[in-house]
């Protein structure tokens, strides 16, 4: 049996850092510079391990035909998510709009994770070998940081949110 533990834990690792952002948003209220500094981390912090998660283990898992289908899942969840952050980041903060809004996002953020280490990693663990471990481990790493720096709140325009 292949040591999947590291890459896996990693992942886990950073969902645990996401889920305590969104709590600490929760317990926010209105446009203070708290709740704009935490939808920044956690913007930066979810596009930049999305990335990195898709370019590392779901570059990977596409290459296995048992687990296609939940890769492209995941995937498009990503998308899905991604265009949540951006709707949210261009709605007003001062809005019941802003936090109906956080609230759906938080809780599809949290189903997309629980699912990934309930459901997914466990599965794709069957069909992982040394080379794969030791490919995905430098490569999400790596690619996290790069992505980071690269990360961006990126709303869309006020006149585009979704209402």
């Amino acid at each position: 049996m292949t040591d999947t533990q590291g890459i896996f834990k990693r992942l886990k690792e950073d969902h645990d850092h996401h889920r305590r952002l969104l709590d600490q948003m929760a317990d926010t209220s209105g446009e203070t510079e708290k709740r704009k500094e935490l939808l920044e981390t956690f913007t930066k912090e979810v596009k930049s391990h999305a990335a990195a998660e898709e370019q590392a283990l779901y570059s990977t898992m596409l290459r296995k035909p048992p687990t296609t289908d939940e890769t492209r899942h995941s995937v498009a969840e990503h998308h899905e998510l991604n265009e949540a952050l951006n709707d949210l980041a261009a709605t007003d903060m001062s809005s019941s709009a802003w936090m109906a809004k956080f609230k759906q996002l938080d809780h599809d953020y949290r189903h997309h994770i629980n699912e990934e280490e309930e459901d997914h990693f466990p599965d794709f663990e069957k069909h992982l070998n040394e080379d794969d471990i030791a490919h995905m481990q430098e490569v999400f790493d790596r690619r996290k940081k790069e992505e980071k720096a690269e990360a961006e709140v990126t709303p869309e325009s006020m006149d585009e949110a979704k209402e």
